[in-house]
């Protein structure tokens, strides 16, 4: 995505690690329910475990143009051979100010596109906060569907939040785009 509003959508490499980091905290606290990390236990672990984590996986940034961060998701592939046809979207969040621009929506959209440059990839999982009304739609859209419910997939402050468990299938993607480190 690089559009009228200044937004681009690229691969976060280590040189982002303490950027990605400051903002995956303010997402951890604004919005505890929506993940499975916990703030205070990421807020305990060093920028190198970012620097880790940018240079594991394949994580997109949406930047502005002065190059601020304002979203994120990741997708991690599968190391087992029998489990190499999945993927999993995570990490996805948008800041709050940059909400209702369409940002969350590349972001997923890039992300499926990578995944389907994946050869062996055939579909790609991810759980939502049961409530999370705006990102189940935003899923639901871009293709993904429900395909289970648990509960008490994580305690946020003592109170259980359930998890939408979705998948999207990458049938669908006949064009094969390259994936860029840049």
């Amino acid at each position: 995505m690089s559009g009228s509003d200044g937004v681009t959508i690229r691969r976060l490499g280590v040189a982002d690690a303490e950027e990605y980091r400051a903002f995956r905290l303010e997402a951890l606290r604004e919005t505890p329910e929506a993940f499975t990390s916990n703030y205070e236990e990421e807020r305990a672990k060093p920028v190198a475990a970012s620097v880790r984590r940018l240079a594991e996986g394949v994580l997109l940034g949406a930047l502005t143009e002065d190059g601020g961060l304002i979203g994120t998701a990741g997708l991690r592939l599968r190391a087992r051979s029998q489990e190499r046809h999945k993927a999993t979207l995570f990490g996805m969040a948008v800041a709050r100010a940059a909400g209702g621009r369409g940002v969350g929506r590349a972001l997923v959209e890039r992300t499926l596109e990578l995944a389907a440059t994946e050869g062996e990839l055939r579909q790609v999982l991810l759980t939502v906060s049961e409530g999370n009304v705006a990102a189940t739609r935003l899923y639901t859209s871009c293709g993904f569907e429900v395909w289970g419910r648990e509960p008490r997939a994580v305690l946020v402050g003592g109170r259980a939040a359930t998890k939408l468990h979705m998948v999207r299938f990458l049938d669908s993607y006949q064009s094969r785009p390259e994936i860029s480190s840049r």
